[in-house]
């Protein structure tokens, strides 16, 4: 992997190369479905030390540790090569050891299912000490620990080398001795990643979901839900909150989960200056926007932030405690709003000092908030790590956020409207082969994924791919997507999905009669909800879309909605999915009589959102319907089949399936 540190020329590595020569699908593929260079990334205490997570091989994960200030090359210090353990990040907790988080999933054979699970490990810098943090654990214990902890704050007490951390306890067989532990749920400890010395700091809780600290690294907030008799969890979650000179809970606010848009506050951070939360309730306008509430005793609520037809969906903090300092919003693109008049200064400074003003993230700091880890990124750019010294006022490039697309020309995304069948305006984002007259293109409607999210302005290796090999793209942003507010929302994609599917059949439509797809060469794309609504699309105009390709796709909603009955989820997914002819009508295994085009589905055999029972259904419906269908299966892959080689056999394939699709 090549490194870009002091002295290289930041405006030099922003220079398009010449386009390419005519590439192979496997040679594009190659390029965008290479997972990202940088992982995660951490910056020390001191601003000397950088830390990141890169792939290891097609799958593994290794973290690479790098000495600023010696200008030392990067040092491999943890590798994790299992297909079912991800190392997701890592962080500095002092300026010689770090904490990671892995990720591990494994098949419960009693349910058929792969569950998943958290490990936090200690680590010095140069990859040795390795300790693990886990609650003790002996065979009394009448379940299993799957949640291994999170990180709430850093730097908590008066050791610079502790952090505070939830902990889930779990109650124990107690026949026939007194030592058994009879707590239950999830606590805070704290724990020095040097000493290995723990303290519980708050005791477990059977319905804690989780905590929040302030900046001073004192527990402040706690979210609770109820599980009923039934053993599945109550509809609301309820929210406590501690004063700054007491440690009795109090009562702050209640929120129902089960359907989107309900009010309530929504606690994201806590400052400890103000003696404020902030979070999220819907206003008015029936639009998350940003509220304070004192802890004071008077829960006095404010609006801070709101953004007319738009949600406000973060909380924007800084440093090593997480300070407060915006809120962040996206319309037609991604937009912060800065409370802390310096870092607005900074960041449009920064903003403007990098070609093109690309939007800038910041992504760590130093102790001191000196020194400043930044990532600019835009739609034909999928970032560049720098350092950014507040003091000398420098900024150098570090690592560039995906390797192979270095140097390389990308299509750019344009916001866009169109007009759906009953008249709404419908936003969405089009970009179009680079060189390209827009005009006749074989095009490519790919509704997101959720149905609760959006999709935004942005580098999207999906998007690049198809659009290297010369189709335009077009992303709806249907109504029952997120960001919208709740009218736009609705009652979720799911039961709405008339309604949604329609307006991803009228992204169709409009390609055509703007002259950009050629009709005969339209096709769809979705992953997850948006492979259910690409299969779905043929439920409502089976002429419309020439091939259909659904990645994890959700296909039988009845399905969907009793295999998490074994779960402590399911009530919240049962109502947010409803009941209803809507099951049968809303599922593409109920409807392929109706699918006239060639459908490839892929899915990954260990993915824990859509179980691929939907995915290996919906081939077996197809086959049995005598419609053409191909069908994928990853062994051990999740969700996002986050795994270079089998994203690359992924594009290939769906290059040769469009191909084929849409030659006539």
């Amino acid at each position: 992997m090549r490194k870009y540190f002091a002295g290289v020329s930041a405006i030099s590595l922003c220079a398009l190369a010449a386009p390419a020569l005519a590439e192979t699908a496997e040679e594009t593929a190659a390029v965008f479905g290479a997972r990202q260079s940088v992982l995660h990334v951490s910056l020390s205490p001191s601003g000397k030390k950088l830390a990141y997570v890169a792939p290891f091989g097609s799958h593994g994960e290794t973290l690479y540790t790098v000495d600023l200030e010696a200008g030392t090359p990067p040092q491999r210090s943890l590798v994790s090569d299992d297909i079912s353990g991800d190392l997701t990040s890592c962080r500095w907790v002092t300026d010689e050891r770090l904490i990671c988080r892995l990720y591990m999933t494994t098949r419960d054979a009693t349910l058929g299912k792969f569950l998943g699970g958290t490990r936090l490990i200690a680590i010095d810098a140069d990859g040795q000490n390795a300790q693990s943090i886990e609650a003790p654990r002996n065979l009394r214990a009448l379940a299993g620990i799957w949640n291994g902890g999170s990180i709430i704050s850093l730097n908590s007490e008066s050791s610079d080398s502790s952090i505070l951390m939830s902990r889930q306890y779990v109650k124990e067989e107690s026949l026939n001795t007194r030592l058994a532990n009879s707590e239950d749920g999830i606590g805070v400890i704290s724990y020095d990643i040097v000493s290995g010395k723990e303290r519980k700091v708050e005791g477990p809780d059977k319905d804690a979901r989780f905590y929040l600290a302030d900046d001073s690294g004192r527990i402040r907030i706690k979210a609770t839900q109820n599980l009923n008799p039934s053993g599945y969890y109550d509809d609301t979650v309820a929210y406590f909150y501690r004063t700054a000179d007491s440690d009795r809970w109090l009562p702050l606010s209640r929120v129902e989960v089960a359907k989107g848009y309900t009010p309530g506050f929504r606690p994201q951070a806590v400052d400890a200056k103000s003696n404020l939360a902030y979070g999220y309730d819907v206003d008015e306008s029936g639009h998350y926007a940003l509220y304070s509430m004192s802890l004071d005793g008077a829960n006095t609520r404010t609006k801070v932030f709101a953004v007319s037809d738009y949600d406000v969906d973060d909380v924007v903090t800084l440093g090593r405690r997480g300070r407060v300092i915006g809120a962040s919003y996206a319309t037609e693109k991604r937009y912060v709003r800065y409370f802390d008049p310096v870092m607005d200064e900074l960041a449009t400074a920064l903003a403007g000092a990098l070609p093109g003003r690309p939007p800038i993230n910041i992504a760590g700091a130093s102790s001191d908030e000196n020194e400043l880890l930044v990532i600019a990124a835009s739609d034909t750019d999928p970032g560049m790590l720098y350092m950014f010294d507040q003091t000398a006022k420098s900024l150098s490039p570090l690592l560039p956020i995906r390797e192979e697309t270095v140097g390389r020309q990308l299509a750019s995304m344009k916001a866009v409207t169109y007009t759906a069948a009953d008249g709404t305006r419908v936003p969405a984002y089009l970009t179009l082969p680079p060189g390209s007259d827009g005009k006749n293109l074989p095009a490519v409607v790919m509704p997101h994924g959720g149905p609760s999210a959006r999709d935004e302005w942005g580098f999207d290796w999906l998007v690049q791919f198809f659009a290297a090999r010369g189709y335009a793209v077009l992303q709806p942003n249907f109504r029952g997507s997120a960001g919208y507010g709740a009218n736009w929302f609705g009652e979720n994609g799911f039961q709405n999905w008339r309604t949604a599917i329609s307006d991803v059949n009228d992204a169709g439509r409009w390609l055509i009669a703007e002259g950009i797809a050629d009709a005969s060469k339209l096709s769809t794309v979705g992953w997850s909800y948006g492979g259910y609504a690409a299969l779905q699309s043929q439920v409502l105009d089976p002429s419309l879309y020439k091939a259909v390709v659904a990645i994890a796709p959700v296909t039988d909603l009845r399905r969907l909605r009793e295999e998490d009955r074994e779960f402590s989820s399911y009530s919240l997914i049962a109502k947010q999915l409803g009941d209803g002819p809507h099951l049968v009508e809303g599922s593409p295994t109920q409807n392929v009589a109706r699918f006239a085009s060639p459908v490839l589905i892929v899915h990954g055999d260990a993915d824990q959102n859509v179980n691929v029972e939907q995915g290996r259904r919906m081939n077996e419906a197809l086959v049995k319907a005598g419609k053409t269908v191909e069908y994928i299966e990853f062994d051990d892959l999740a969700h996002d089949l986050d795994d270079s080689a089998a994203r690359k056999e992924m594009l290939v394939k769906i290059d040769q399936f469009l191909a084929a699709s849409l030659r006539n």
